[in-house]
């Protein structure tokens, strides 16, 4: 026994030893990231909290502590820049055409849809970093077909990045139930409810429904609609509570953050703190463990239809979760998980990693399940149209529907962040429509040049930030919505 206890106490200082190093290693290496603005620093004291949200914490509540937090915003950060900072390609300065005071809607802040005639009710939760402008184009589609649509904006967003240093999962998890309540109250006992989520939002979203399997006093949502959803993330994010450790000190305080960029997006922070990613550890960590239990109790089969969205090719979350964590322990009863396949044109294929063709068969073999699988595809090697491929539940073929869509010239992929956005969002479309504008069209963007010519990372840049085949996601919302969706 002594002899194990010694061993034991060997491995655990060998493995304090190892994480002590990489976390020093890492707050040494950070000292290369650009110097700290006024924003990363500052967070809003008003912010709500999870302790705040208490059953009988309503939406006029939420709005007008959201008014309090953004005037201190403004009092405390807007009006007190530094001549360097004032800038037009900075967010934060009012001269900027990418400050919100310029348009006629502030997309930073909760919102809400009510239809001509009403036939329910959505929750719409928006993602890490982001703000409820990205759930707006979902919330319209929800609003046409006669759903009250409200997209709460989550604690810590839409406000500084900074506000996301202290955050913690708990705060957007609380917003969601209030949400939800608010939703019950306003269409009324009978009237199907619906969540939806992109990204972290997908996380809170299964979350949120498995909260509602245990307590009866939350609204039971009768379909899930996520969006690139958070189902896994890698294990380093669960170092980001160690990692900023160090900048309790002021040699090392950039270790608090994983990115920092310059903020010229209006409605998405562009700097990244180590905080945020530990939270969205945590959220998909209990997300597993609660989809695990369920699964095992069998209280997996109250859970309502899901329908996920999701590209095969994503840097931010892992594919693999959403269906090995996920889908795989979902009971029989209406999900359907549709992929959005890489480019497999021909003349591609030599840019794209060795095996990187196999991915999708080891991913989803060809074998009966629970739920049905869309893949959007190729329909051959030869061109660029795509067709869906769906095969539905305990079948082994699938069926192929003509889209009428194809792959953009040189885009070899989605990514994560491209699923919600369609190809005339005025801000990440690709074909923006000219009636609005918010200060740039990052869809348009394509700089070309020496790749140390700029301060913002190329790979940035480079990444789809909308999707050519929304035409088809929007279809396929719509039918789930009107519950025409294939059983």
């Amino acid at each position: 026994m002594t002899r194990t206890f010694k061993w034991l106490k060997r491995g655990l200082f060998s493995s304090a030893l190892v994480s002590g190093t990489v976390v020093l290693l890492r707050a040494f290496d950070s000292r290369r990231l650009p110097d700290l603005r006024v924003w990363h620093r500052f967070a809003p004291a008003s912010e709500v909290t999870a302790r705040e949200l208490t059953a009988d914490f309503t939406l006029a509540d939420y709005l007008q502590r959201e008014e309090t937090t953004f005037t201190e915003v403004r009092r405390g950060l807007e009006g007190r820049l530094p001549a360097e900072d004032r800038t037009r390609a900075n967010r934060f300065f009012e001269g900027s055409p990418l400050h919100h005071s310029h348009f006629p809607t502030n997309w930073n802040r909760t919102f809400d849809l009510a239809p001509e005639r009403l036939r329910g009710g959505v929750l719409l939760i928006h993602g890490l970093t982001d703000s409820p402008y990205s759930m707006r184009r979902l919330a319209r589609i929800y609003q046409e077909s006669g759903f009250y649509a409200l997209c709460p904006r989550m604690p810590g967003h839409g406000t500084v990045p900074g506000a996301l240093a202290g955050i913690a999962w708990e705060d957007w998890a609380a917003a969601v139930r209030m949400a939800a309540r608010h939703i019950r109250g306003r269409i009324g006992p009978g009237q199907p409810f619906h969540v939806a989520g992109y990204s972290s939002g997908g996380a809170l979203t299964m979350r949120y429904a498995l909260d509602a399997l245990a307590d009866a006093a939350l609204p039971r949502p009768d379909r899930l609609l996520i969006i690139s959803p958070m189902i896994g993330v890698t294990r380093l994010a669960g170092l980001g509570k160690a990692a900023g450790l160090p900048g309790a000190v002021a040699f090392f305080e950039k270790s608090r953050w994983t990115d920092v960029v310059p903020e010229y997006n209006p409605f998405k922070y562009n700097s990244f703190p180590a905080n945020a990613g530990y939270q969205t550890f945590r959220l998909t960590r209990s997300v597993d463990r609660d989809l695990e239990n369920a699964a095992a109790s069998g209280e997996i089969r109250r859970l309502a239809p899901v329908l996920a969205f999701q590209s095969l090719v994503d840097s931010t979350v892992s594919t693999a979760a959403v269906v090995h964590t996920l889908f795989d322990r979902l009971p029989a009863g209406g999900s359907e998980f549709v992929l959005f396949d890489r480019n497999r044109d021909a003349t591609l294929s030599t840019l794209q990693p060795a095996g990187s063709g196999d991915v999708l068969s080891r991913l989803l073999p060809r074998r009966p399940r629970r739920y049905a699988v869309t893949v959007v595809t190729n329909a051959s090697p030869d061109t660029a149209e795509v067709v869906a491929r769906r095969t539905g539940a305990g079948a082994t073929e699938p069926e192929t529907e003509a889209t009428g869509l194809a792959w953009p010239p040189q885009t070899f992929s989605l990514s994560h962040i491209a699923l919600p956005f369609a190809p005339d969002d005025p801000l990440y479309g690709s074909r923006p429509d000219p009636g609005e504008f918010y200060g740039v069209r990052l869809g348009t963007l394509a700089p070309r040049g020496e790749r140390s010519g700029l301060i913002v990372p190329m790979e940035q840049l480079m990444r789809l930030t909308c999707n050519p085949f929304f035409p088809y996601l929007e279809r396929r919302v719509r039918e789930w919505i009107a519950g025409t969706a294939h059983p």
